[in-house]
């Protein structure tokens, strides 16, 4: 049988899937959690928690995510929802905060923490000790935060010991290699520290802790991959660091030990380890042989498995030195794609596992696939409307933008929760802006509906609402430039959002960052 024809079967196979793929059983909802949550969406309820905590002596934990967020359903479904991890949570005061609850975005901004997930841990008194990594298996999450539970110092001193060359014990070790960088928000480290930091951690950890060493160093890597200055030590770090991964990927425990850094920055990896040539085929496809290898690990999790898949792809794109994959490859994408959707029947693990699986199909080249998987699931999903995202996100890659249009749309319309409406809509305007600059009244009419919506309430100018208004207005005095019609249209969306403004009491921050979304202050300021 020739490729071609097997790669046909796969795509009726596939749809047969999808197609006939019946509703599951799902298990029981979150709210219905063992675990003890504690519900908070303002400061009178957070601090309430953190009375309960001084009372108890119990550290908080706090867990900030929301309903659509994939990652944070994936860790519903696989942590959660663990009977280790609830016995576990009797140690201390779980606290849920739900980004979309009135205030939520308020208390985001007095923790600093901005990207769902985010997980903090609180010694009684307030004291933030350690924000925990949501990539890592169960088993290694649970083990860090025991780590946390029991540890003598915050991670802020922990740092400060070991650039002082003081002495740390192995678990003090272990807090800072799987301390939470990527949710940092500047807590510990600031963004332009933090590559050097960390090599400079991973250079003094003591050699019997290769595990920590590695982490740290692939922590390294990946800090300076993504930097966008480069680092006086770059050049000396790249060359070790091309050992350093050699070495990692040449030992399957250490590879699957870190599989999480490895699957998701394998791109970033190689790209700034091996800038060009043959050398960057063959570090992808090490990385790639290293991946294929776990990705037959049975403790795996489905969403893991399409993270690694969507990993894979990437990194055949490098070795095939093309940004469209063989029909092999894709037929490898669809086999696999198949096999993890059929086989993922908790609703939260699917609302991580479907939007993976359809960018992966998309990012194989097989864009009608990833719209069929992302339609099928519309009816089910706790989410809808994220998964609309995917399908306009489809479409603009496509240059179908009366498609696009329709679905980013129809996601803000259907979405739901005060500050994912706020994000939606804004994102709409932006999109509009983008792909049908000359429709006036359809940039006006969005924008407007975006600003009437505003609750004229202080916690509504905060974090994630603010920076989706700001982006906004943003986008809209770029896209007036001095187009007297358009100047207009703009005006008008500054004096709708000025009457919501003069509803805020005078000197309130809320009152200040709503005056602030047409003219932020400068950040020198």
């Amino acid at each position: 049988m020739s490729s071609r024809t097997q790669f046909s079967l796969s795509r009726v196979a596939l749809a047969a899937v999808l197609t006939c793929f019946a509703a599951p059983t799902f298990a029981a909802g979150f709210a219905s959690s063992k675990i003890a949550w504690q519900q908070a969406s303002s400061d009178v309820e957070v601090d309430r928690a953190f009375a309960l905590g001084k009372k108890t002596g119990k550290p908080v934990f706090l867990y900030w995510g929301a309903v659509w967020c994939p990652p944070c359903n994936q860790v519903k479904a696989t942590l959660f929802s663990r009977a280790d991890f609830v016995e576990r949570s009797r140690a201390f005061i779980p606290v849920y905060v739900d980004g979309d609850k009135p205030g939520a975005q308020k208390v985001a901004a007095r923790f600093k923490v901005t990207g769902y997930p985010t997980m903090v841990l609180f010694k009684p008194d307030g004291t933030e000790i350690t924000r925990l990594p949501g990539e890592v298996d169960p088993q290694r999450y649970l083990l860090t935060l025991t780590a946390g539970l029991e540890a003598e110092l915050p991670v802020k001193d922990l740092l400060k010991k070991a650039f002082l060359n003081e002495p740390l014990t192995p678990e003090q070790w272990r807090l800072l290699a799987f301390y939470s960088w990527d949710t940092d928000e500047q807590q510990v480290v600031s963004t332009k520290d933090l590559p050097q930091k960390l090599l400079k951690l991973s250079a003094g950890v003591p050699k019997e802790l290769r595990e920590v060493s590695e982490r740290l160093g692939l922590k390294a890597l990946v800090a300076l991959a993504r930097s966008k200055t480069e680092s006086p030590t770059g050049g000396t770090a790249r060359e070790s660091g091309v050992a350093m991964v050699h070495t990692i990927l040449s030992d399957p425990i250490s590879s699957r030990r870190n599989s999480d850094i490895l699957v998701s920055y394998a791109d970033e990896l190689v790209q700034f380890l091996e800038p060009a040539g043959d050398s960057r085929k063959l570090l992808a496809r090490r990385i790639d042989s290293a991946l294929a290898r776990i990705y037959q690990d049975p403790m795996l999790s489905r969403s893991d498995q399409v993270d690694l898949l969507h990993a894979r792809v990437g990194l055949w794109k490098i070795t095939d030195g093309s940004d469209r994959l063989s029909e092999a490859h894709q037929h490898d994408v669809l086999r696999e794609t198949a096999k993890i959707v059929l086989a993922t029947t908790d609703r939260y693990e699917r609302q991580a596992v479907i939007p993976g699986a359809a960018h992966t199909l998309g990012s194989a080249g097989l864009s009608r696939e990833s719209d069929e998987l992302l339609k099928q699931e519309l009816g089910r999903a706790i989410a809808p409307y994220y998964h609309m995202l995917g399908l306009a996100g489809n479409a603009k890659k496509r240059d179908d933008h009366k498609d696009a249009l329709y679905w980013y749309e129809r996601a803000w319309k259907k979405s739901e929760g005060s500050a994912t409406r706020i994000q939606w809509g804004a994102g709409f305007v932006g999109h509009v802006v983008e792909l049908a600059p000359t429709e006036l009244g359809r940039i006006e009419a969005a924008a407007s509906a975006v600003i009437s919506e505003l609750q004229p309430l202080s916690e509504t100018f905060y974090e994630r609402n603010q920076r989706s208004l700001i982006r906004m207005a943003s986008r809209l005095v770029k896209w007036q430039g001095t187009d007297p019609a358009r100047v207009r249209v703009v005006e008008k969306i500054k004096v709708q959002l000025s009457k919501t403004c003069l509803k805020l009491k005078a000197g309130d921050i809320g009152g200040s960052n709503c005056r602030a979304v047409f003219t932020p202050p400068s950040p020198n300021a």
